[in-house]
């Protein structure tokens, strides 16, 4: 299995795959992702359903790779802080990159803060490093699942992995962070608690600073210049696929503006620009065609304040879209993360007290028809509204969803899909308790 953040547009380039136990796939940084593995040998009828367990010759239910880049280090203290949710109440587990002393130095830096010094004696270090494939394929064959911290964009992996994928038992799940659990999951939940048929979803986020104030690290920056200058790819390769269109289950939703003022939010919003509306839009195909559910429509909405941050927000974004179409208008905007973004993004990242301080709110508002109305006549004559809350949103709850993606894997590789394959967040764990793990670890599900 492989779970995947995307923190910009979803593109291309793998750079390393072994496939015939494991495989990890690496490409923009700033993704987070878990891969894992279940040995032929485990396989009955071409099903992935043995449980991901152990042995002497894969020794970690967990490698954290990429552990001391800036998301990484937190990948780590969540994993160390729930090893007691692994199989059997035991979870064994090491951390992956290229730099020991680096490395050495994130796993101290977490029996520090969790107050747990036995860290350094029992987390294990292996040296692997993207360019160098033959180490990522030993990394991988000691290791049931890979929390990938530097690597991928899942749709062309989806294109061109899937397959092999299927064969070789292997599970690659993307979109495993903040991007895109909250929104891909949230969806399911809503319709879940849904009585009836649901047929639409709009989604509307806020994140909150503290005190303290806020700001992202630069590598979501960089992910959003590389994935908008690779924008032309990501549509040929979409094009690729050949998808039909998915049904419209009753009446079409209604696209809003690209700025308008949401009463729902009391704030002017616009449309979301991340990656949930296409992994949202993946999961709904795979529960639609795979398990012939009716599938939702999605649209994803941002809070984005009052008149002085729209002003920015335009200001920013003509120039941002202006520069990321040339070589060196994308190099300034790489050396300059601060000044082109008002400080939203920067190269030192968020501090733990402002991090503290930071969450974030998504409000789902579903129509549907109620149980008993058929979806074919007339308009949706049922509603509901949920909402997922967290912490702050890209280096507190994004580690609490992609460990809790990964442990889920190791505990109920029975709810998990048929075989392996390329998925989405929605499309794996669809048939979990996923939203009672989130739950107990502060990202909260709930129906208003």
């Amino acid at each position: 299995m492989t779970l995947f953040n995307e923190h910009g547009v979803e593109g291309v380039s793998p750079l390393a795959t072994e496939v015939s136990r494991s495989t990890v796939r690496c490409s923009l940084r700033f993704s987070q992702s878990v891969s894992s593995s279940v040995s032929p040998d485990d396989q009955q009828l071409g099903s992935a359903m043995a449980a991901f367990s152990t042995s002497s010759s894969r020794p970690y239910h967990i490698v954290i790779f990429g552990a001391s880049g800036f998301t990484g280090q937190f990948v780590v203290e969540e994993v160390a802080r729930t090893a007691s949710e692994g199989p059997k109440g035991n979870l064994k587990w090491a951390v992956a990159g290229r730099n020991r002393t680096k490395l050495e130095k994130v796993v101290e830096q977490a029996a520090g803060a969790l107050s747990k010094p036995e860290l350094k004696s029992e987390v294990d270090i292996l040296i692997a490093d993207v360019g160098d494939p033959d180490s990522l394929a030993a990394m991988c064959k000691q290791a049931v699942i890979v929390l990938s911290c530097v690597g991928p964009f899942l749709e062309s992996m989806q294109l061109n992995y899937h397959d092999q994928a299927a064969e070789k038992g292997v599970y690659i799940v993307g979109s495993c962070g903040f991007d895109s659990i909250p929104a891909d999951i949230g969806v399911i939940y809503t319709r879940d608690q849904f009585k009836g048929t649901l047929t639409s979803i709009e989604s509307f986020l806020t994140a909150s600073a503290g005190p303290e104030g806020g700001c992202i690290h630069d590598g979501t920056w960089q992910s959003a210049i590389y994935g908008l200058a690779d924008s032309d790819k990501l549509r040929s390769l979409r094009k690729k696929f050949g998808h039909k269109p998915l049904p419209v289950v009753g009446t079409k939703i209604k696209r809003r503006g690209t700025l308008f003022y949401s009463n729902e939010l009391q704030q002017y919003a616009i449309p979301f620009m991340g990656s949930d509306p296409s992994v949202v839009k993946r999961t709904q195909r795979y529960l639609n065609e795979e398990l012939n559910e009716s599938p939702v429509q999605y649209g994803a909405y941002v809070g984005v304040g009052g008149i002085s941050n729209i002003f920015k927000l335009v200001f920013a974004g003509l120039m941002f879209f202006f520069l990321v179409k040339f070589s060196f208008g994308r190099n300034l905007l790489m050396k300059f993360p601060e000044f082109f973004s008002f400080g939203f993004f920067s190269k030192e990242g968020p501090t733990r007290k402002q991090m503290e301080g930071a969450s974030f709110r998504f409000i789902f508002l579903g129509e549907g028809y109620t149980e008993g109305s058929d979806p074919s006549e007339g308009k949706p004559n049922g509603k509901i509204r949920t909402l997922v809350k967290g912490p702050e949103a890209g280096y507190v709850a994004t580690p609490i969803a992609m460990v809790q993606a990964a442990l889920t894997m190791l505990n109920e590789s029975d709810s998990l899909p048929k075989t392996g394959g390329v998925y989405t967040p929605g499309a794996t764990f669809a048939k979990t308790t996923i939203v009672d793990r989130l739950n107990k670890h502060g990202i909260q599900f709930s129906v208003l």
